[in-house]
């Protein structure tokens, strides 16, 4: 039976960077990664439309918790041992420049996800990491010395210590970590877009907005700002993607089926903008009211929440009573608009869920219920907001693994 020093069960982000951090740390370790796809690191090749978000320039621990709706605040200590500023350091001590763009997200100069890739498989063949591709670990039990595994297509393997770095939402994975005692959070969608069909919205798509303010109306406490876009199936955009991100248990519990509210000018409340709605009345009294816009909205939009709140072709500004201006300053302020499904989010796909957090050691990502047994990356229940956060928790996570696993 073949021994190793380490398998790792995933061949992805988080299960590279842990079996490179074992190996620097510990030369001629027995290194295996077992990767059930033809190819792996599936989704480095994908991330930022094929670019790969790699991190974001965020280098304060603090801050750089708020960006994870989940696993923030077991974060908080590793992110003080590798943060983004030491991924951008290790990936330059390999010879791979890396760009800052202006909303802070990190890539390769050459804008190609195969930098990253060929960096990785770089690595792991001088430090002589066997990877084997289209091999599923279909079994994992305890053993005197450590590990068995049984695998798909080959003889069962020995191992000292065991990786779990599948991903998010990898059923086997999952009950091999359930087989040595540990809760699974069901793992449910994140990072997506919202499906509604409203009068309202028909033939708006397209517009984007800077700033807007949104809210679940059952979900109370979690408001969001942030940019918008309408489009011909509902709205996205980044305020819509960290609101799903945020909310996403409670809309899975709801089956995507929620009131959702928009404040399309913050920050203004019903109270202030009628005031300012007022004062459009007295001083263009004898403007048309639809084409004369008092907002910073766009025209389309403004016109369209304007004809809602029952302004008519005919209306000058001096013929609008005070219920009218109500019901627009309502309408612009806190519309209300209903979610029937939820969209997807380019080629990525992130989930809310996995290994139960307070059975991991997160000083080591060692379990806290079998020795030698450790995890990485999304299958913990982990998740962050779009932008790299979710590669920097896999990098972290992976470099107290890869540590953890040679102590």
């Amino acid at each position: 039976m073949q021994s190793y020093d380490i398998v790792i069960v995933g061949g992805g982000a988080a299960g590279f960077f842990a079996a490179l951090t074992a190996a620097e740390a510990t030369p001629n370790t027995r290194i295996l990664i077992l990767e059930k796809a033809r190819n792996p690191l599936a989704k480095v090749r994908v991330s930022g439309g094929g670019r790969c978000n790699v991190t974001h320039a965020c280098y304060d621990p603090t801050q750089l918790i708020t960006y994870y709706p989940r696993g923030g605040k077991e974060l908080r200590g590793p992110f003080t041992r590798f943060q983004p500023r030491d991924t951008v350091a290790w990936f330059g001590q390999r010879g791979v420049r890396l760009k800052t763009e202006a909303d802070g997200r990190i890539f390769p100069v050459s804008d190609q996800s195969q930098t990253i890739i060929d960096c990785f498989l770089d690595e792991a063949r001088k430090h002589d990491i066997e990877l084997r591709t289209a091999t599923r670990a279909k079994t994992i039990q305890a053993a005197a010395d450590g590990f068995t595994i049984q695998i798909s297509n080959a003889a069962d393997i020995q191992a000292a210590k065991v990786l779990l770095a599948a991903g998010g939402g990898a059923a086997e994975a999952y009950t091999i970590a359930a087989g040595f005692g540990h809760t699974i959070v069901p793992p449910v969608p994140s990072l997506f877009t919202f499906e509604i069909k409203e009068d309202r919205l028909n033939g708006l798509a397209g517009i984007s907005l800077e700033n807007v303010e949104l809210a679940l109306t059952d979900t109370k406490g979690i408001a969001i700002n942030g940019a918008l876009l309408i489009t011909h199936w509902g709205l996205s955009g980044p305020a819509v993607l960290k609101l799903s991100a945020w909310s996403a248990r409670e809309l899975a519990q709801s089956n995507y089926r929620s009131q959702l509210q928009v404040n399309w000018y913050p920050p203004h409340t019903p109270a202030s903008l009628f005031a300012e709605l007022e004062n459009a009345r007295r001083t263009q009294a004898r403007k048309h009211a639809l084409k004369t816009n008092p907002t910073k909205l766009p025209t389309r939009l403004w016109q369209r929440l304007a004809a809602t709140a029952g302004i008519g072709e005919n209306h000058n500004w001096g013929d609008l009573s005070n219920a009218v201006l109500h019901r627009l300053a309502d309408e612009l302020t806190r519309g209300t608009y209903t979610i029937q499904g939820k969209g997807v989010f380019k080629e990525e796909f992130v989930t809310c869920g996995g290994i139960s957090l307070k059975e991991v050691d997160f000083k080591t990502m060692q379990s806290r219920l079998q020795p030698g047994l450790f995890f990485a990356g999304e299958i913990l229940d982990i998740d962050a907001l779009t932008g790299g956060f979710n590669f920097q928790s896999a990098w972290t996570t992976g470099w107290l693994a890869g540590h953890g696993m040679v102590l």
